[in-house]
């Protein structure tokens, strides 16, 4: 995925992108984890369950100070930082350029963060400096192989085998489909507003990730299913969202608590709210899942 082309998706020129940034989309951009007792801290805003959803991921990266970390579609450098802090060498690395600049602007003086360009499906052996090659713990990517072409998720997963040591862990958690035709996406999403919106062709089948995770060579050490406090949950919250924001009453309501939220016109609450149908559509026929992925030791077997 070109920068220039998956740089709008976290902008304001992306509906949904705009509307979750005035109610707490920042450091972090994550749909977040949510369970029953949390979501009243909704009210809070978003930032505490994207928190949540990091840190779920991070355990099961199961990474230690020292250990050398490869933080794949860094974004914002949150995490990556977040590593570092923890005594991690941590490496941040993403495709857009001006994604890598505010991580340096907000993270860059971190001693173990370090944060370079770089196309996670074409991993340079130098990264600004940085090697790549064979020498990483750890590989994390939360929520964004989903912009990747299935061609490109599969050169992600080569790219980290070829970048961990053995006996090595690579986290991914992303966006699956739940049927075996992610082409129904298409379907779904008559007018493209979530394809355009977060530039993606269609979401991975479970099965194909873990036949490709494979055929890569990893040991599927574990999958977790996070569908339900994800995806669903998100997707009631986006109808919470809409029921307010289909009325005056409910706009002056969300414009209380999220006063940023003034600035939209009657139009952009439309866009909102086509936009929010769109995905509650195509979330019905999408997984959540985090793959736990090992490269075996060089006397195992990936079998």
């Amino acid at each position: 995925m070109a920068h220039d082309q998956l740089a709008p998706s976290y902008s304001d020129a992306n509906p949904l992108f705009r509307l979750c940034r005035h109610l707490g989309w920042g450091a972090l951009v994550n749909l977040g984890f949510y369970t029953l007792p949390t979501l009243p801290a909704v009210l809070g805003g978003l930032a505490f369950f994207q928190r949540r959803l990091e840190s779920k991921s991070l355990a099961l990266l199961e990474a230690r100070p020292g250990h050398r970390v490869l933080d794949a579609c860094c974004g914002r450098g949150h995490t990556t930082a977040r590593l570092g802090a923890v005594g991690c060498e941590a490496v941040g690395v993403d495709v857009t350029a001006q994604q890598i600049e505010e991580a340096r602007a907000r993270y860059g003086r971190s001693p173990r963060a370090a944060f370079a360009v770089a196309d996670v499906t074409a991993l340079p052996k130098q990264a600004d400096g940085i090697s790549a090659d064979g020498s990483f713990d750890r590989v994390h990517c939360l929520e964004a192989a989903f912009h990747l072409s299935p061609a490109g998720r599969r050169a992600l997963l080569d790219e980290a085998f070829r970048v961990l040591r053995p006996g090595g862990r690579f986290v991914l958690v992303d966006f699956t489909w739940n049927t075996e035709d992610p082409g129904l996406i298409r379907l779904l999403d008559t007018h493209g507003l979530v394809r355009s919106a977060w530039q993606l062709e269609e979401f991975e089948p479970l099965a194909r990730y873990l036949a490709h995770a494979r055929e890569a060579g990893f040991v599927v050490r574990r999958t977790v299913d996070w569908t339900r406090p994800v995806i669903d949950r998100f997707c009631q919250l986006g109808a919470v969202l809409a029921g307010l924001a289909s009325t005056r009453t409910g706009r002056r309501l969300l414009c209380l608590r999220w006063p940023g939220l003034r600035e939209f016109s009657e139009l952009d609450w439309k866009s909102v709210l086509v936009t929010i149908e769109a995905h509650r559509a195509v979330g019905r026929f999408t997984g959540y899942t985090a793959l736990v992925l090992d490269k075996p030791q060089d006397h195992e077997s990936a079998s």
